[in-house]
């Protein structure tokens, strides 16, 4: 499709008679506000907190066994790194909502990105899997949770990963992001503790678990000893918990005012790269390379271990139910119109609906929880299959349409990439080069990356560190 066609489109879609953004949120604003249940109304603080609790979570406490392979310092570059390519990715994705207000999630940019109905589709069911496999993950991590602090021998932990799904279920249920906020910094918060007692823990413990003498605590700044595969996995560990990419969308179409998205993503983005430096590097200098897990929780002693895990459970519950929220969003709006009953009231067959989606969603992520029990190399197979485009792909793509598309509003010129190249100055070179980089980045974390992840699960299956599907043996760290 020509810029000019696409233009003509984006007109039609936005139902106005000329491209004006600011009009049309006006008019979309308005008309929510009318209904019993408003979408448009999480401000960027509350925005923030969804943020926080999306970055701020279990997933922080893999960066010390990350770093354990790379080396602190080779981990605390990769760590700037991609967290700076993930905020800049942030703000395309933040300028191509603004830009292009109509499309709602990831799946309306996917295919506005490419252009045919089946990339919508194919991006719906990635989008969906991986919600939900991040869903699994939150069942699992409960299930550990429940073992852990119990000290089981008797309960079954499959009856363990019910408890954590129906917890998770019955957080899940609020209609609007707006709605969830308040719960999201709470449970960041509660994280926040967590992290800094597995901290305290880690320095004040005369010992991490499972110490013998023969094997002192030893920390490396550079990798040694290790394998491509190993290297490769736990620079995905810390990709995958960069990227989140993909729910900005999801986000910025519930918020009044779209445009301040960067601000809670600039905060949000200080935050989490301070947090996990400093967890990541504390805690693998005072447990070493010998005793570290994924989570760090496990390199803790006792009562330790107990204590900094309990503090993890709002956002393990939380976290997991967000997600389940945002499936369940993106699966009801497109089953009701805009205008539907249902979707803006308080009906029956709404909240039956909504209930419906949700339960479904919480069933499927606990079976997978069950038949995939183990924990970095989930995170590192969900970076390589999704947060290659959803992190990287996409905002390259977007970054080049958006340049294209503006010089045509402004010039009425439909040109080629390589000859906006050519006409622009040095910072537009530079910029264009550095998304050349992003757009290669996402397809080898896809390529070698998938790989290196197959390979890890492999080796561990072949040494029996992961149970089995539905064991009843317990999971604790």
């Amino acid at each position: 499709m020509s810029l000019k066609e696409e233009s003509k489109l984006y007109v039609e879609q936005l139902d106005d008679s000329s491209i004006s953004t600011d009009e049309y949120l006006k008019k979309e604003i308005e008309e929510d506000k009318e209904h019993d249940i408003s979408y448009r109304n999480c401000s960027w603080q509350k925005t923030a907190g969804l943020l926080l609790c999306e970055y701020i979570c279990l997933a922080t406490l893999s960066f010390p066994w990350s770093y354990s392979v790379l080396g602190l310092g080779l981990g605390l570059i990769v760590t700037v790194i991609v967290s700076l390519l993930c905020f800049y990715t942030g703000l395309i994705v933040a300028n191509y909502c603004a830009a292009y207000p109509h499309l709602i999630d990831i799946c309306d940019i996917g295919q506005h990105l490419v252009g045919p109905r089946w990339i919508w589709h194919l991006t719906a069911v990635s989008f969906l899997i991986f919600n939900l496999l991040i869903q699994a993950l939150h069942v699992l991590v409960g299930e550990k949770y429940l073992n852990t602090i119990s000290d089981n021998k008797t309960v079954c932990s499959v009856v363990f990963g019910v408890v954590s799904a129906v917890a998770c279920f019955l957080f899940s249920l609020p209609r609007t992001f707006s709605h969830m906020s308040g719960v999201a910094y709470f449970a960041s918060g509660t994280m926040l503790v967590a992290m800094i007692l597995a901290m305290i823990f880690a320095g004040i413990q005369e010992h991490p678990f499972g110490y013998e003498e023969s094997m002192p605590v030893v920390w490396t700044a550079w990798p040694k000893d290790q394998n491509y595969v190993s290297i490769m996995s736990a620079v995905l560990n810390i990709v995958f918990t960069f990227a989140g990419q993909l729910t900005y969308p999801s986000f910025i179409s519930q918020m009044s005012r779209p445009r301040d998205f960067k601000k809670a993503l600039t905060v949000v983005t200080i935050i989490e790269l301070i947090t996990y430096a400093l967890v990541g590097a504390i805690i693998y200098v005072y447990v070493g390379n010998a005793y570290i897990t994924a989570p760090a929780f496990g390199s803790l002693t006792g009562k330790y271990k107990k204590i900094a895990y309990s503090f993890a459970v709002p956002t393990i519950v939380f976290l997991g139910s967000l997600f389940s929220n945002i499936s369940a969003q993106f699966v009801f709006q497109h089953m009701f119109s805009k205008d539907s009953v249902h979707r803006n009231s308080h009906t029956v067959t709404g909240w039956l609906v909504w209930i419906s989606l949700n339960g479904g969603l919480w069933i499927l992520a606990f079976i997978v929880a069950e038949v995939i029990p183990f924990f970095s190399d989930l995170l590192s197979l969900m970076s390589s299959l999704f947060s290659c485009f959803f992190g990287f792909i996409f905002w390259a793509l977007a970054y080049f349409k958006l340049k294209k598309f503006y010089h045509y509003k402004k010039t009425g010129e439909d040109i080629s990439l390589l000859q906006l190249f050519r006409q622009g100055d040095w910072f537009f070179k530079s910029e264009f080069i550095l998304n050349v980089i992003i757009f290669a980045l996402g397809w080898y974390i896809l390529g070698p990356g998938l790989y290196s992840t197959v390979q890890s699960i492999i080796w561990s299956y072949q040494k029996s560190l992961y149970g089995r599907p539905f064991s009843c043996a317990s999971n604790a760290i």
